[in-house]
C-alpha cells in the first residue's frame, strides 16, 4: 500500500484506528480540539494524541448546547462527542483559543462521558513577558495531570523522546511540501491535506515511517492530470477533503496552504533547551499563529505571502466557517496584500454541509477569470 493510501485509510477509519492503538499497546488515548494543544506533553506521558474532527454530516443534538451562531465545525466536533463516537478517549483536552471551541470543551466535560477533561490556559497575551512562564506552570500541571491519570510520572527523557519525534514529523512534512513547489507537483492538495490530517490521528513513530515512504515515492510520481491554476487555500479550520477534491476536480492545484489542518499546524519545530515544558512553550507561543491567538495581522499576513511566493500562488481561496469572526476580521488584510500582488482571490463561507452545486459554479467563474489574469 502506498503512503497516501494509508493517510487516506487511516483518515477515513481515524476511530478504529485510536481503538487498535489502544489494544496493541495499552496506552491510553487523548482527544484534542485545537492545534494549540501540546501533543509533546500528551505523547511522553504515554497517551496517543487525537484531533477531535467532525464528519460534515447534518446533525442535530447540539442545538441543546450550544448557540446557533456558534461555528460549524465547534458543532459538528461536539456532535460526535454526543453520539457516543469518541467512548475510547480516556482524556480530553484542549488549549484555550476562541470562544466557541471553547463552548464545545465545556459541553464535552460536562455531558460527554470522559475520565479526565483538562483545559490547558494558553496566555491571551502572547508578547508578553509573562506569557512564557504562565504557559510553562500551565504544562507543568498538564503533565502532573496526565502523570496521575496514568499512574506513571512524565520524565526529561520522555519528553526529549516526543520532542525529537514530532520535530521530525514537521520536518518531513515540510520535505513533503517542497515537492509541491514543482511546476507539475506529484502530490495534489486534496492528498497533502490527508498526510496532515493523518498526522493529527497517528502515533507519530508511525506517521514519519510512511513519511519517509512516501519521500521515497513522490520522485518517481506522476500525476495524470494538468496542475492548472496554482491556488493557495487560507482561513479557518479546513478538513474537508472532499471538497478539496472537487476544487481540483475543476482544474487546478492547491500548491499551498494556511490553516489549522495544513502548513499552520506543524510549520515550527520546538528549539530544545534544558527545560523541556519551557522548550514546548516557546514552540507554542512563537508558531504560525492563528487570528483566534494573535493582533499582529501584519507579521501573520507577511508570512502568508511568503509562502504564497516561494510556491508561485496564482491564486487565493480564503475562507471561513461560518460565524468565525477571528477569521472573518482577517480576510480583508489578507486579501488586500494579494490584490497588492496581482493575485485573484475568492472568498467562501463553509456550513457544516457545503452546497457543492453553488460553490462549484463560483470556484469554476472564479478559476476561468484567474486563468485570463494569469495568461495576459
Amino acid at each position: 500500500m502506498s503512503a497516501i493510501d494509508k493517510f487516506r485509510e487511516v483518515s477515513e477509519n481515524r476511530h478504529q484506528y485510536a481503538k487498535d492503538w489502544k489494544e496493541r499497546t495499552g496506552g491510553k488515548v487523548a482527544g484534542w480540539l485545537c492545534t494549540y494543544s501540546p501533543v509533546e506533553v500528551m505523547y511522553a506521558a504515554g497517551i496517543l494524541p487525537v484531533r477531535i474532527l467532525g464528519t460534515h454530516e447534518v446533525q442535530d443534538v447540539t442545538d441543546r448546547y450550544l448557540f446557533p451562531t456558534v461555528c460549524p465545525f465547534s458543532r459538528d466536533a461536539l456532535a460526535q462527542g454526543l453520539k457516543g463516537r469518541y467512548d475510547y478517549l480516556d482524556v480530553m483536552t484542549m488549549a484555550r483559543t476562541c470562544s466557541h471551541v471553547q463552548g464545545t470543551f465545556d459541553n464535552w466535560r460536562n455531558y460527554v462521558p470522559t475520565p479526565l477533561c483538562y483545559f490547558v490556559w494558553f496566555p491571551c497575551h502572547r508578547a508578553s513577558s509573562r506569557a512564557k512562564d504562565c504557559l510553562v506552570a500551565e504544562l507543568r500541571d498538564f503533565a502532573d495531570a496526565l502523570a496521575k491519570a496514568t499512574g506513571r510520572p512524565v520524565t526529561d527523557a520522555d519528553l526529549d523522546r516526543s520532542i525529537e519525534l514530532y520535530n521530525t514529523n514537521r520536518r518531513l512534512m515540510r520535505e513533503v511540501y517542497e515537492f509541491r513547489k514543482g511546476e507539475n507537483p506529484p502530490i495534489t492538495g486534496a492528498e497533502a491535506m490527508e498526510m496532515v490530517v493523518a498526522s493529527q490521528l497517528m502515533d507519530p513513530e508511525e506517521h514519519n515511517r510512511l513519511l519517509e515512504q512516501l519521500l521515497e515515492e513522490l520522485p518517481q510520481r506522476s500525476l495524470d492530470r494538468q496542475a492548472g491554476l496554482r491556488l493557495m487555500m487560507i482561513g479557518s479550520e479546513m478538513d474537508d477533503i472532499v471538497f478539496v477534491r472537487m476544487l481540483e476536480d475543476l482544474g487546478c492545484t492547491v500548491v499551498a496552504d494556511e490553516h489549522c489542518t495544513g502548513a499552520r499546524y506543524f510549520w515550527d519545530d520546538v528549539v530544545p533547551q534544558e527545560n523541556r515544558l519551557e522548550a514546548i512553550a516557546v514552540r507554542y507561543i512563537d508558531r504560525w499563529p492563528c487570528p483566534a491567538v494573535s493582533s499582529d495581522f501584519s507579521s501573520r499576513v507577511d508570512r502568508i505571502m511568503q509562502h504564497a511566493k516561494d510556491w508561485d500562488v496564482q491564486g487565493a481561496l480564503l475562507y471561513q466557517q461560518k460565524f468565525c469572526d477571528p477569521h472573518e476580521f482577517d480576510i480583508p488584510s489578507v486579501q488586500q496584500a494579494f490584490k497588492d500582488k496581482d493575485i485573484p482571490t475568492l472568498v467562501l463561507e463553509f456550513d457544516v454541509t457545503i452546497p457543492f452545486g453553488q460553490f462549484r459554479t463560483r470556484v469554476e467563474a472564479f478559476l476561468e477569470m484567474a486563468e485570463l489574469e494569469v495568461l495576459y
